[in-house]
């Protein structure tokens, strides 16, 4: 079936993103009609999901905060209850541009899971220091994992097939950091095909971000942590594969 024949759900989870959540929706509802538009409130102490309705969104409520892994498998799974081909996971503070959703899954064509990768060329985005050099250590040994060159395994930008949405609506990790590094090493272990495409981001549209340097750093140690603890779990198997 040719990507353009696919049943797309936009996920966007979303904790007090009431500043930007309901642009995100119109952004992604402009530039691609066809897909149903789903805001996984995380738990939210604002009018996040007031926001998200008013624009358009279909709206899933969590009764408390999860995290983007939890927010994320709770999407997966209202995908394959819906009969949704295809996930694609944009954040709602606006950093994603919704016009790259169309070809995040043409990428789909020849593959399973395809990344918006920040630092491929394409668009200024970039990190520097400490940062820098812990990211390209991760992406150097996830690119072995994948058995592909990536060069943005944290990125939150991302378009998952019929096989992925699958997979994940069993195995989507809701730990921390679940929805990028551990994610890309479940996918991977269980024969999905990887592959990235370069993005542009855009500047948060509300709220503050969320690393600061100091956090950054533990972030990035947290990451290390997290690919360790992936590669400890038991291989997820697809349904039918032996």
């Amino acid at each position: 079936m040719s990507p353009v024949d696919l049943s797309a759900l936009v996920v966007i989870p979303a904790l007090n993103e009431e500043g930007s959540v309901a642009d995100v929706v119109r952004d992604v509802r402009t530039v691609y009609p066809r897909a149903t538009c789903l805001v996984v409130d995380d738990g939210s102490t604002d009018r996040t999901a007031d926001r998200a309705r008013t624009a358009g969104a279909q709206v899933l409520q969590l009764p408390f905060n999860l995290g983007v892994g939890g927010a994320m498998r709770a999407g997966f799974r209202f995908a394959r209850a819906h009969g949704y081909d295809v996930v694609v996971q944009v954040d709602a503070d606006g950093q994603h541009d919704a016009a790259m959703i169309a070809e995040l899954i043409d990428g789909l064509a020849d593959a399973d899971l395809v990344i918006g990768a920040r630092f491929a060329g394409r668009g200024d985005y970039g990190v520097r220091g400490p940062r820098k050099w812990a990211m390209r250590a991760l992406s150097s040994v996830m690119s072995r994992v994948a058995r592909t060159r990536l060069t943005d395994v944290t990125s939150g930008f991302k378009a998952a097939g019929p096989r992925a949405v699958a997979l994940f609506a069993d195995e989507f990790p809701a730990e921390y950091l679940g929805d990028t590094i551990e994610a890309l090493v479940i996918a991977s272990r269980a024969g999905l095909t990887v592959r990235q495409i370069p993005v542009e981001m855009r500047a948060r549209q509300a709220g503050v971000p969320s690393h600061r340097p100091f956090k950054a750093a533990v972030y990035l140690l947290r990451a290390c942590a997290a690919f360790l603890l992936a590669m400890m779990r038991p291989r997820a198997v697809l349904g039918g594969d032996s």
